[in-house]
């Protein structure tokens, strides 16, 4: 079977760096029946592509099997290592130090689908969104750290504190960028109980319109890259745990193509029918 029938599918080096970081099989049972590359590029599909998990093609393992090894995997916290290793190793390759110092909050406001329920989804007034909001911490280059998926009625200043302390409970970052969203008490509460500097990037009062604004564009860049997963452009999850966990496989990824690239990403070229 084709390693790569799929774009999703992972390249022989992508999956060189994430097999050693899966867990060991259970010993002294029945052998897995499927490959695990399999059930990694399921995973993938899905997120990539947006497909509901019943709705897998019949040459990827089934659906049933894909999704208990998706939880599995979860409740172990496999993504989590995944994308600590990874991001250590994406920061070697581009010359910086193992552990980022400094690191950059945003949220973003999604629409909720009807398998959303009502206790976990909220309205955001501002964006005018009914659905979920996603609140994601990175380093300085864009990789992620930490994602928290809460009801979109959250605001800023209350729903990045769950970002923060995670953040500030598996990394030494200790100085965090956001935008004016989340001025006003966060900041405090950051200072006194995390020891952390939270920066407010304001936008440049002399420059209306449009500006590209210094630190803040690395983490929508990255809202960006994780949005272009369909899977991701709107929230179809029960459990927001679940969001969080699809997040994460999307920057593993994402993370896996930057190592692996060697170089800079380069646009597809554009081909014009005679």
């Amino acid at each position: 079977m084709s390693p790569d029938r799929y774009p999703s599918d992972l390249t022989d080096a992508q999956w060189e760096l994430i097999e050693p970081l899966l867990p060991e099989p259970n010993t002294g049972g029945r052998p897995e029946k499927h490959p695990r590359r399999e059930i990694v590029n399921a995973i993938l599909y899905v997120v990539r592509s947006g497909c509901p998990w019943r709705y897998l093609p019949t040459d990827l393992p089934p659906w049933q099997t894909v999704y208990w090894y998706f939880q599995q995997w979860e409740h172990a916290g496999v993504t989590e290592t995944l994308l600590r290793e990874l991001r250590v190793k994406a920061r070697r390759a581009d010359g910086r130090a193992d552990e980022p110092s400094a690191g950059i909050i945003d949220s973003q406001s999604v629409k909720g689908a009807d398998t959303v329920g009502r206790s976990t989804r909220g309205y955001d007034a501002g964006k005018k969104v009914n659905g979920r909001k996603r609140f994601i911490v990175t380093d300085t280059t864009g990789l992620l750290i930490t994602v928290a998926v809460l009801a979109a009625s959250w605001q800023d200043r209350d729903g990045a504190k769950t970002a923060l302390l995670s953040a500030y409970l598996t990394t030494p970052i200790r100085h965090v960028f956001a935008d004016q969203g989340f001025a006003g008490r966060l900041v405090d509460w950051t200072r006194d109980r995390l020891r952390t500097t939270l920066e407010i990037v304001r936008k440049p009062a002399d420059k209306p319109g449009f500006n590209i604004i210094a630190r803040r564009w690395v983490v929508e860049r990255t809202l960006a890259w994780l949005t272009a997963c369909r899977r991701l452009a709107r929230d179809y999850e029960r459990d927001p745990a679940v969001s969080e966990a699809l997040i994460r496989w999307a920057a593993i990824a994402g993370m896996a193509r930057r190592i692996t690239r060697g170089g800079p990403a380069r646009r597809q070229p554009r081909y014009l029918c005679p």
